[in-house]
């Protein structure tokens, strides 16, 4: 996965977030999911990360050769990002 952690924060009344959730298990991408119906406290987090509260929304991080975590790219929504996500995920 080209050393990207991926974290996924998703609604469940998103038809798009279930896609993308469809789409990292057939593919077995490993993420971290934020249901912000079960965890509202990380909506601030996600509105620190991407500047608004729209889902889905895919956060790349990698970790520096020291072991610092730093973001490298975001994007909100699968659908409309989908070739970009599988180029970064070397999927497809």
């Amino acid at each position: 996965m080209n050393n990207y952690q991926l974290e996924v924060y998703t609604r469940p009344t998103c038809s798009d977030c279930q896609d993308l959730k469809k789409f990292l298990q057939k593919n077995q991408i490993p993420h971290k999911e934020y249901d912000l119906a079960q965890q509202p406290s990380k909506e601030e987090d996600l509105k620190k990360l991407t500047g608004n509260r729209i889902v889905p929304a895919l956060v790349f991080s990698r970790r520096s050769f020291l072991g610092i975590k730093k973001k490298s790219k975001s994007m909100i929504g699968f659908e409309r990002n989908k070739d970009e996500i599988m180029k970064l995920l070397n999927v497809g």
